[in-house]
């Protein structure tokens, strides 16, 4: 029925309960853009107001009447697209000829953004190195988001 499995549904049940200051199970519709960021949600505020509760921001709501809110605002999330990330890659092309040398590519993987450990990356650059120690990183997203 839920798109959430019971370990999901009670994190935010527990994060939802963080906003509930009067201790009734419930938060005030003003809070409902907040409350799904704390979810990891990303929703403009064009979402939240859709969601029907922005002519009553004093109206208290339960979790349960959360939840589907939560629901079709994790559904209409962005999916991130291959040409975004190979748009991300292109600017470490120096050459722009496509390849992105392996040795930059490790270091990126391992200090920026959700650091990846040396095992990881060796295990996604597996098969990916020319004889030059370069990654074609078209290739590389494709075969990384194909699993």
């Amino acid at each position: 029925m839920s798109q959430f499995n019971e370990d999901q549904i009670s994190e935010f049940q527990e994060t939802f309960s963080l906003f509930d200051n009067r201790g009734d199970g419930k938060i005030f519709a003003h809070q409902v853009g907040e409350v799904l960021r704390a979810m990891g949600q990303n929703p403009t505020e064009a979402e939240v107001k859709k969601c029907g509760f922005s002519q009553e921001p004093d109206k208290r709501i339960s979790f349960e009447m959360f939840l589907p809110i939560l629901s079709t605002i994790s559904k209409n999330r962005e999916k991130p697209v291959l040409e975004d990330f190979i748009e991300g890659f292109r600017v470490f092309d120096k050459e722009q000829n496509g390849f992105i040398h392996s040795a930059e590519l490790r270091h990126l993987l391992t200090n920026l953004g959700e650091r990846l450990s040396d095992e990881e990356v060796n295990e996604l650059l597996q098969g990916h190195e020319d004889s030059q120690g370069n990654v074609n990183y078209e290739e590389f997203v494709k075969g990384v988001l194909n699993g």
